[in-house]
């Protein structure tokens, strides 16, 4: 047993110390505190708290410090508004940039309208919940908190799903997103299911009025197709499609996207999902939509189909990884917005570092690989505007991203390639 000073709270939501030179992660620890804790390699388990800290408060989940879904819990408000700002801060100043780093925005609300729970198979039985921190050990619970009431009944349903296919012993993962037709769920790791267990879950998916219930994506039963609001239209959701965590997340977000591009008169997004800044800019700016999953572009182009009001818009497959677009393709636009998934857009964000676009707007859920792609924009001759962060993911170490990003020199070097 070791005595440690907390010395601050690291990228992960872990206490911060050292044991003879030795860095060491503390879960659940807050900066300031003196705790008893037991050691074993790099991270620590609390024994006692000796002297916590001021801002200390009691967590709002009996599964805290068991379930690893919250990191940062006890922190008072305030103190972890700052510390999410912080983490922001941090990852420009490891990325050789500094920011102008805004006050955080509390997406919060009403809870998340998306979840994944865990299903494994003990005896028999099937136990739904979360993973415990850095542990495949599930911690099987019977609320959370994080989730918007419209997922109050996704619990049950979960269990029930499982237990149909417990005697397969496999570990399940169950995605639910609460929408206006219901609850739509998506199994992954169950593999082909038999006729029988397909009927047991099409039982299931009618006595919990699901919207769909998919296996990786596969269609099992279909009560009403699930659609999401954007903006004013209603747009269908594919199974699996990413949306933002959570309602006000997304509009938050889309705000300042539309804030920044107010100008633009031709706009790329791209990384664009079903279209949440797509069909926004749309009102004002034409836009060419790129995304790499079909099914996205595909019920983004249904909901333009549906929608005569606004400026024109395509929408066309593309994997911005491996084929990003070109810094001639990008001279078509005056504006870009990007939304890559959690790795960033190393390639693009090379390929729009060289273009003429006078505005780019950067959305990111990880504030490294954000960092990375602005470091490469700023050498690039772009100078970044406030970089706000956005927390729709409370009490976790995750914080959503929005910046601004103007060329100093666009107009000129634009001139100088057409004469040239």
């Amino acid at each position: 047993m070791k005595t440690l000073t907390i010395e601050r709270i690291g990228h992960r939501g872990e206490g911060v110390s050292h044991d003879n030179g030795v860095r060491v992660f503390v879960p659940y620890a807050l900066t300031g505190e003196i705790v008893t804790a037991t050691i074993r390699g790099n991270y620590a388990e609390i024994i006692d708290i000796l002297t916590p800290a001021p801002h200390r408060v009691a967590p709002v989940c009996d599964y805290y410090s068991q379930c690893g879904g919250c990191a940062v819990q006890t922190l008072q408000h305030d103190a972890y508004l700052d510390w999410k700002r912080g983490l922001v801060e941090k990852a420009g100043i490891n990325a050789g940039v500094v920011f102008n780093v805004a006050p955080v925005i509390d997406a919060h609300n009403i809870g998340r309208r998306r979840v994944t729970f865990h299903a494994r198979m003990i005896s028999g039985r099937a136990r739904v919940g979360f993973m415990a921190a850095r542990s495949h050990q599930l911690v099987e619970i019977d609320a959370c908190p994080l989730l918007s009431p419209d997922l109050s009944g996704a619990m049950i349903a979960a269990r029930d799903i499982a237990q149909i296919l417990a005697s397969r012993g496999k570990p399940l993962d169950i995605a639910i997103t609460t929408t206006p037709e219901g609850l739509d769920i998506d199994l992954r790791g169950a593999g082909p299911l038999d006729k029988h267990e397909t009927a047991a879950l099409m039982k299931t998916a009618r006595m919990h009025q699901l919207a769909r219930l998919t296996n990786h994506g596969q269609l099992l039963t279909l009560n009403q197709t699930p659609t999401v609001t954007i903006d004013t239209l209603r747009a269908p959701l594919p199974s699996g499609a990413f949306l933002q965590a959570t309602h006000a997340g997304e509009e938050e977000i889309a705000r300042l996207v539309i804030l920044s591009l107010s100008r633009a008169k031709s706009v790329a997004d791209l990384f664009c999902g079903i279209g949440a800044f797509a069909l926004r800019l749309a009102r004002r700016s034409s836009v060419a939509a790129y995304d790499n999953s079909a099914p996205s572009i595909e019920a983004l182009q249904a909901t333009v189909r549906d929608a005569a009001f606004l400026k024109p818009v395509s929408a066309q497959t593309r994997d911005l990884f491996t084929r990003p677009l070109t810094a001639q393709e990008l001279e078509a636009f005056d504006g870009v917005v990007f939304d890559p998934p959690r790795a960033g857009a190393l390639a693009q964000a090379k390929e729009l570092a060289q273009s003429t676009v006078k505005t780019i707007v950067a959305v990111s859920c990880n504030a490294q690989s954000f960092s990375r792609d602005a470091a490469i924009l700023i050498a690039g001759g772009y100078s970044v505007g406030a970089v706000t962060p956005i927390d729709q993911f409370r009490y976790s170490p995750h914080v959503e991203i929005v910046a601004t990003f103007s060329h100093r020199d666009s107009h000129k070097r634009a001139k100088r390639r057409l004469l040239g």
